[in-house]
């Protein structure tokens, strides 16, 4: 199925991201991760030790949708939690066996990141990825306070 053009800045957005998102999904299938939970392995092999709630505000996830992920990715014996001082507190960590999942994916997201790159051979990616991370910056700070 074609995408429709979309007169809404927010749906237009969120059908790329869909779009693109199945894109890399399906580059990264071989190894057995999504998009999502490869991000989220690379951003904890980066910053051991983050809590739940700093993944969520870095990655402006909804905190149900990464508890979901995280523990799918738990589950899989990627990542391992500890208590922080707080007992509610958690603190994420890529375990051995994420290492070894995220190397075995990374080449497989360096291909769909050069496809993707390929296809929008006639767009400056660099600009592209600076104004989208500045929408995302503005919108950020406008957006309301988690309840």
């Amino acid at each position: 199925m074609k995408p429709v053009k979309i007169p809404c800045y927010c749906g237009s957005i969120r059908q790329a991201s869909r779009i693109v998102t199945q894109m890399y999904d399906r580059a990264l299938k071989p190894s057995g991760l999504k998009i999502t939970q490869f991000g989220i392995l690379r951003l904890l092999s980066a910053r051991p030790g983050l809590t739940t709630g700093e993944i969520a505000e870095m990655l402006a996830m909804d905190s149900t949708t990464l508890t979901r992920t995280l523990k799918i990715i738990q589950e899989g014996g990627w990542i391992a939690v500890s208590r922080g001082d707080d007992r509610r507190e958690r603190h994420w960590h890529v375990t051995a066996a994420g290492q070894e999942r995220l190397q075995q994916a990374l080449p497989m997201w360096k291909d769909a990141q050069q496809a993707f790159a390929d296809m929008m051979q006639d767009v400056d990616m660099d600009t592209l990825t600076r104004t989208v991370f500045q929408l995302a910056q503005r919108a950020a700070q406008q957006a309301p306070a988690a309840d």
